[in-house]
């Protein structure tokens, strides 16, 4: 097992693919000369060569429609979209072109491509750079949607993610570049739709994706400590969503919730919640409790980020208060 970084693990993923199909190439803005604005492509440019490390001019539209057309000839490229929120300028691609290919062709084209951005908050770039975005993506019907939590996951999942026939949009939390974790030697691939236990517990299931997986985590020790056994489930992938997996924790509990980074109406906790109480109604011992980030902009100043973002404390404390 290596120690990587988070953001080491992107480039790992990315050379690890690169280095087995010479039908992958990456491209977007800044990632080859200067590696990447989070420093997550550092080294691709000079192992792999500019005709494959492509650095573009500043248009997520073109970012989109080259990565577009270069799929639908046959190649599988990873596009990069420097943050989530730019999605919003090239959205036609996603939302009415990746998404609808393989249905209005009959099957005739295939689009294996990955689309990775930086992701959410906590990185103080204010209220256009700094949102949860995943469930835009979960919106649409035909993409994939991958949230990984740890350096393992994300060089697992990008690999499964290249590998895809279909679209796959790759969120990447820009508060975990820095995180460090045990990656496995050599060729690793991870499969989408997967949720993970990353805890286990008797008392209730807290469901949670990228970094508020981690506060979850660091939540459940506290509630441990008031004697409450919380389970933690990674989510990891959006879509295929992993049902049998977190309903299957939800029965053995009685008790789910989600803590969301995305704004409270419409975030994919909403979907989730959804689920459980059409499936489990009779195996619930109360209500399916939301943790998320109030539904405005983000704030620009740090205390008031740190205070709209869900914390350790307040999982802690909405948990203690709805189990009683």
């Amino acid at each position: 097992m290596a120690e990587l970084t988070y953001r080491e693990a992107v480039a790992a993923g990315i050379a690890q693919e690169m280095e087995r199909d010479e039908r992958v190439a990456f491209l977007g803005e800044d990632v080859a000369a200067a590696g990447g604005v989070f420093k997550a492509t550092v080294g691709l440019l000079e192992r792999f060569g500019p005709r494959r490390v492509i650095d573009t001019p500043i248009s997520e539209q073109a970012i989109l429609g080259a990565a577009m057309g270069a799929a639908m000839t046959g190649m599988r490229p990873i596009a990069e979209i420097m943050f989530s929120d730019f999605l919003a300028v090239c959205w036609d691609f996603p939302a009415n072109e990746f998404s609808k290919a393989r249905y209005m062709s009959n099957g005739q084209i295939k689009l294996p491509l990955v689309v990775r951005c930086g992701n959410g908050a906590g990185s103080r770039f204010g209220a256009q750079h700094s949102q949860s975005v995943e469930n835009w993506a979960m919106a649409i019907p035909g993409l994939k949607v991958v949230a990984p939590s740890t350096p393992a996951d994300v060089k697992g999942l990008l690999a499964a993610a290249v590998r895809d026939d279909d679209p796959v949009m790759f969120f990447e939390h820009k508060s975990l570049y820095a995180l460090k974790g045990e990656v496995p030697d050599g060729e690793h691939v991870d499969q989408l739709g997967v949720a993970r236990i990353v805890r286990p517990g008797k008392d209730c299931t807290i469901v949670a994706l990228a970094l508020m997986v981690h506060r979850a985590l660091a939540a459940a020790e506290k509630l441990a400590e008031r004697g409450i056994e919380a389970e933690v489930i990674d989510v990891r992938s959006l879509v295929p969503l992993d049902t049998r997996t977190i309903l299957g924790s939800i029965a053995r509990t009685g008790r789910l919730f989600t803590v969301e980074e995305n704004p409270r109406l419409c975030g994919w906790g909403a979907e989730i919640a959804s689920i459980a109480a059409d499936e489990l109604f009779y195996d619930l011992d109360g209500p399916i409790v939301r943790i998320t980030t109030p539904h405005i902009p983000l704030p620009a100043a740090d205390n008031l980020e740190d205070i709209v973002l869900p914390t350790v404390d307040r999982i802690v404390e909405t948990v203690t208060r709805s189990m009683a």
